[in-house]
């Protein structure tokens, strides 16, 4: 049995990682604590959290807005395997926008500050918005040490913006409003 077949992993337990490093998609190799393996980490914890959101009853539009994330979010990972390589395009960041002036177009305006919770699906959405926030905050870390594509960049800072959307959306399609946060509520107790 060969050990690899073009791109795809053949055999899972390969011992290269035992001694704390790992190895990037040009064939070199890092410390499993480096900048841009912890860069790689929040991505794929990223989808991963969007996978449970996924795994729940939610609109068939927000279904499929998350299925073409998770996509893209895999060609992150892989832009940020790749040192020096520029995956994501301008063209993702864009559907990112069209997205959230889609989903956003409907829901009432704020006027406060609300709370993450309402339904399972919309708490789920704000838990990946959180996520998303860290893995953000990790590339700029790596961006400091090694370039970033300024579009990685971007696409990351857009998503949570649309995921902060769909917690409203999933609320709204709950039966639920948004979870206001009021100032002082506990204040006086």
């Amino acid at each position: 049995m060969t050990e690899r077949a073009g791109n795809r992993l053949s055999k899972i337990v390969t011992r290269t990682g035992d001694a704390g490093t790992t190895g990037l998609g040009d064939g070199s190799r890092t410390t499993k604590d480096s900048l841009r393996i912890d860069a790689i980490g929040e991505i794929d914890e990223l989808n991963s959290s969007l996978g449970v959101l996924l795994a729940e009853d939610i609109p068939a539009r927000v279904r499929a807005a998350l299925l073409d994330v998770q996509h893209d979010l895999f060609d992150l990972g892989g832009e940020l395997c790749l040192p020096g390589m520029e995956i994501i395009k301008d063209a993702q960041v864009a559907r990112l926008e069209a997205l959230v002036e889609e989903f956003n177009h409907d829901l009432p305006m704020l006027k406060e500050f609300i709370l993450p919770g309402g339904t399972r699906p919309a708490a789920l959405a704000h838990l990946s918005r959180t996520v998303c926030r860290r893995a953000e905050r990790s590339m700029v870390r790596l961006h400091h040490a090694e370039a970033l594509s300024d579009t990685a960049r971007r696409y990351i800072n857009r998503l949570s913006d649309l995921l902060f959307i769909l917690g409203r959306l999933l609320n709204r399609a709950g039966g639920r409003g948004d979870v206001l946060w009021q100032k002082g509520k506990n204040a006086a107790a």
